[in-house]
């Protein structure tokens, strides 16, 4: 609320931007939605109001969620229950707290319903709103390029790019009208350090690897690293080169499986949580950025009737580290090994969902539908 009370006074220099707790650091779409909130809650003094509405938001983001998990028909119902009533952390988050870690999240499951549908286009307006109220979002960008390569060639997800861009400068064209530099470097700032206090993920290093720019280096070519062979060999299952992404679809020999839901969801959703394990820090608010995600990356390969309990117990390790506060030694590395042998099961199980290699019946399979466009 400190933050957005500049602007609803008619600052516009995004260096002026600031509260108790530092400067603002968030992209254009963040303060709409908190100056919203700012005007809703009464210059945020009504805070059960907002509460109120926080907790709206959550059920919506399950009913997101659920959809989502509905259309790849992979986890059994009863993992549900933990998802909505198991997690204190989630809770807290939501309507304890009220980050905007959940509002990007929701916006950004939001996308994905849309991309199941076929309405790539507003998928993408919607995944680019989604960045501009947190940057998190971007670790889902990989994921998105790919298959966008994928569905339309690289001449085709180019106007699904500007869309992306175009809403970024639109939201933030009152601010870079007056400081461009100040808006840019605070509000996509991807070098910011980060308090070695709140870190849930590296607590067992000491102080000064943590701050080192070599260990956040280090941390930049894993995570490429790991996107780079996932694309090849989990994401690509075609015989053919990656780089056949770039032709035209109905150019391609032989044609390009057809994206399954299960295929949409694994590629997104492992893009995120192999950015989630190599990053150079983790607050105990950026739970959210894939817990709702975590059932899906357990249960979206086969798994017999004796393998269910551990991958329950994973999740409740998982948990109990996110709740463990602070963080201590213990807690980080239970959870890098839980983190672990998600990757793990990931890389050596066997693909998400059988690929079709038959086009939708259409009277020209490789056109490209109105929708879609």
């Amino acid at each position: 609320m400190q933050e957005v009370e500049g602007f609803a006074n008619g600052t516009l220099d995004y260096t002026q931007l600031k509260g108790d707790t530092g400067p603002l650091v968030y992209p254009a779409g963040f303060v709409y939605i908190f100056l919203g909130l700012y005007h809703a809650t009464g210059r945020g003094s009504d805070i059960r109001l907002a509460q109120y509405l926080f907790a709206g938001l959550y059920l919506l983001n399950l009913l997101l969620v659920f959809r989502i998990y509905c259309r790849t028909n992979k986890v059994p119902p009863y993992v549900f229950f933990f998802m909505c009533c198991a997690s204190y952390r989630i809770h807290s988050i939501f309507v304890l707290r009220l980050f905007n870690d959940p509002v990007a999240m929701a916006i950004l499951f939001l996308a994905i319903n849309l991309f199941l549908e076929e309405r790539w286009s507003w998928g993408c307006l919607l995944f680019s709103l989604a960045v501009s109220v947190k940057m998190n979002i971007l670790l889902f960008a990989p994921g998105l390029l790919f298959l966008l390569l994928q569905r339309f060639g690289l001449l085709g997800c180019i106007p699904k790019l500007c869309i992306c861009a175009l809403l970024q400068v639109v939201l933030g064209l009152p601010f870079l009208l007056v400081n461009p530099v100040g808006y840019l470097t605070r509000s996509f700032d991807l070098g910011r350090q980060f308090q070695f206090k709140w870190t849930v993920n590296w607590r067992f290093l000491p102080e000064e690897i943590f701050q080192n720019r070599v260990f956040h280096a280090a941390l930049l070519l894993a995570h490429l690293a790991g996107l780079g062979l996932f694309a090849l060999h989990r994401w690509h299952s075609s015989k053919e080169n990656i780089l056949t992404l770039l032709k035209d679809p109905a150019k391609r020999k032989p044609a390009s499986p057809h994206l399954t839901a299960n295929r949409i969801v694994f590629i997104l959703f492992s893009s995120n949580f192999l950015g989630v394990c190599c990053s150079r820090s983790l607050h105990y608010q950026f739970y959210v950025w894939y817990f709702h995600t975590l059932p899906y990356l357990l249960w979206c390969t086969p798994t017999t009737k004796l393998a269910h309990m551990p991958k329950v117990l994973l999740l409740g390790v998982i948990e109990l580290c996110w709740n463990t506060y602070p963080s201590t030694v213990c807690s980080s590395l239970s959870l890098h090994i839980c983190h672990g042998l998600i990757l793990l099961q990931l890389w050596y199980g066997t693909a998400p969902s059988p690929v079709s290699h038959t086009p939708p019946l259409s009277r020209k399979p490789t056109a490209i539908s109105k929708k879609a466009q």
